[in-house]
């Protein structure tokens, strides 16, 4: 694995780091699965902002404060919906990531870590998932020095299993 990409199986409102990233949904208003997780952990300061903020387009990024989360930041993205892959949802997803990592950079942060982004209620396939996010993170760090460290984030084993092959 690269020096700074690194895979964990662990529960992404636990990490420590600069910035972490939500597969949103576009009200940004929380929801299921990792956007529910974020908002309940990280409390009224990060729906506060994300009302402020008003919605977010799939393969868009915003960000916000973390509340009372350990990471200082919350980039929210909202990932497309599968649909038999005819409708952009490659594009959209790698945008997602693509659009996340440059928020990252504009705002200063030095760690990031990354949710898997519409592999869960949104039915992307998750292998397809894994391999658009790795590669779109490792062509952005061959250009950009500026973070220091992504950590994969996976929640089941499945998507560790599957990151952990491709990252080999």
């Amino acid at each position: 694995m690269e020096k700074r990409i690194s895979l964990v199986r662990e529960d992404i409102t636990k990490m420590s780091c600069d910035a972490i990233v939500n597969a949103a949904n576009k009200t940004l208003l929380g929801g299921g699965g990792v956007d529910g997780a974020i908002h309940r952990v990280g409390g009224k300061a990060i729906l506060k902002e994300c009302m402020e903020i008003g919605g977010c387009e799939a393969g868009e990024a915003v960000i916000t404060g973390g509340g009372k989360l350990q990471a200082s930041y919350v980039i929210h993205t909202v990932g497309p919906i599968w649909r038999g892959g005819k409708n952009k949802e490659s594009e959209l997803l790698k945008n997602c990531y693509l659009n996340s990592l440059k928020l990252a950079v504009k705002n200063g942060v030095k760690t990031l870590a990354f949710s898997n982004i519409s592999t869960g209620v949104y039915g992307f396939p998750k292998r397809k998932a894994a391999h658009i996010a790795i590669s779109t993170v490792r062509d952005f760090l061959s250009t950009d020095n500026s973070i220091e460290k992504i950590i994969f984030v996976c929640f089941d084993e499945e998507n560790y299993q599957i990151y952990k092959e491709i990252l080999k």
